[in-house]
C-alpha cells in the first residue's frame, strides 16, 4: 500500500470520528512539519506551539478535506499559513534559510566545494555560498521563493508544489527555473561557474 493510500485511509477513519487515526497522522508528520516550520520560526518552543496549532486547525478542517491533494500537501499549506499568521501577530516576517546541512549541500552541482567542511577555506566558502543564496532568496518575489524552497529544501515534487501553491504545474516549473536563474547569477562570482552551469 502506498504512503498516500495509507494516509487516505487514516484520514477517512479520522473523518468518521476515529481520534486514534488522526493521532497516527500527527505522529507520522510531526517532525516533518516542525522541520518545515523551523525554516520560518527560529525558537524551538514557538515551533512546537505553531505545529500544534496547525494540527488543531487541520483536525477542525478535516471534514472539508476531499483528498484532491496528498494529506501532507494539505497539512503543509495549513502549517505555512499558521506560521505566517503567527509571525504577523508577533510583528515579524519569515526569515530565509541561514545555513545548509550536508544533505542540502548535495543539491549543488558544485558540491565539491561544500563537501569537506574541515578546512577553513571550505568553511568560509560554504558560509559565503549560504549568504549569497540567502541574499538571492530574500530578493526573490514570494511566489518564486516559495516554489524554490518547496523544491530544493522540502524536496516536494512538481505536482505537490502545484497543489500546495494552487497553480498549474507549468507555472511551478517556470517559477523554479526563474528562481534558479536568479540564485545562480548570485553564486556565479563565488563559484566561478561557466555560463550554463546551474545548481
Amino acid at each position: 500500500m502506498s504512503d498516500r493510500e495509507l494516509d487516505r485511509q487514516l484520514v477517512e477513519r479520522a473523518q468518521r470520528g476515529d481520534k486514534h487515526a488522526f493521532e497516527l497522522l500527527v505522529s507520522k508528520y510531526q517532525r516533518k512539519l516542525s522541520r518545515l516550520l523551523s525554516r520560518f520560526i527560529r525558537d524551538a518552543a514557538e515551533v512546537e506551539d505553531v505545529a500544534q496549532e496547525a494540527f488543531v486547525k487541520a483536525y477542525r478542517a478535516l471534514p472539508s478535506f476531499r483528498g484532491d491533494s496528498a494529506f501532507y500537501t494539505w497539512l503543509y499549506r495549513i502549517g505555512i499559513n499558521t506560521a505566517k499568521n503567527y509571525l504577523v501577530a508577533m510583528g515579524r516576517r519569515a526569515p530565509t534559510v541561514t545555513e545548509f546541512n550536508s544533505e542540502e549541500a548535495e543539491g549543488f552541482q558544485d558540491n565539491e566545494q561544500l563537501r569537506d567542511i574541515n578546512t577553513p577555506e571550505n568553511i568560509l566558502m560554504s558560509k559565503q555560498i549560504a549568504n549569497a543564496v540567502n541574499e538571492a532568496l530574500e530578493q526573490l518575489p514570494e511566489e518564486l521563493r516559495t516554489a524554490i524552497q518547496l523544491r530544493e529544501i522540502e524536496g516536494l515534487g512538481y505536482e505537490e508544489i502545484a497543489a500546495a501553491m494552487n497553480c498549474p504545474i507549468g507555472t511551478v516549473r517556470s517559477r523554479i527555473f526563474r528562481a534558479r536563474e536568479a540564485i545562480a547569477e548570485k553564486l556565479q562570482p563565488l563559484l566561478d561557474t561557466q555560463g550554463g552551469k546551474r545548481w
